[in-house]
């Protein structure tokens, strides 16, 4: 089964009660994301966003320029659904980020939980290479930490600590903060994150 099947079959057959990494509000991304203090037509990708409700949060909050890329058409199919006309306002992409070609820089590419699923030098070298090219702002990214899991829906993740995050992207990006956060999943289980925060050294 390809990854791409794998993602299809999870959220063709399971809602979101059934999934570790369901957030009815995501705080934390919402916060650090208003930290950033963009101005509302800022360009954001949300990278594995799945059905999330990040975008709908987003939304809610006045940002306009909203794209949300996921190698699921299911989970893409989910959150349009949810949102219903305001699904309008959101473009949406699937794709494998290893393969994802952008066509616009994006101000701000919010990752939480995608890129812990690249375990090969040859994927997360073509994901730092995007984001060296394509964000011209802010980088968040959010992965399981060390006192994390170290599998996710079956498959095995790389786990990250702040040097971890800082070694990959601080060739092209500034850290400008870090935290570990508790995820209390819909079975009541705890999964620790690890949160990053960068700037484009060129701005």
């Amino acid at each position: 089964m390809t990854t791409k099947d794998h993602w299809e079959t999870i959220y063709e057959n399971k809602t979101p009660d059934q999934v570790s990494w369901t957030q009815d509000r995501p705080t934390v991304s919402l916060q650090l994301i208003q930290d950033r203090d963009l101005p509302k037509t800022a360009k954001i990708i949300d990278i594995g966003g799945g059905d999330s409700k990040l975008v709908d949060y987003l939304i809610e909050e006045g940002y306009t320029d909203i794209t949300v890329l996921d190698i699921s058409a299911n989970a893409i199919e989910k959150a349009k659904l949810r949102l219903g006309e305001k699904a309008k306002h959101v473009q949406w992409i699937v794709s494998d980020i290893t393969t994802f070609k952008p066509t616009v820089l994006y101000d701000l590419w919010h990752d939480r939980a995608a890129f812990h699923f690249l375990t090969t030098q040859k994927h997360i070298q073509a994901y730092v290479a995007l984001t060296n090219s394509f964000v011209n702002n802010s980088l968040i990214i959010g992965t399981f930490s060390k006192q994390g899991p170290e599998k996710c829906s079956g498959l095995k993740i790389t786990q990250y600590d702040a040097e971890g995050l800082t070694n990959v992207f601080g060739k092209h990006f500034q850290k400008i903060e870090c935290l570990t956060t508790d995820h209390i999943t819909p079975f009541d289980t705890v999964q620790n994150f690890q949160f990053c925060c960068f700037k484009n050294k060129t701005n």
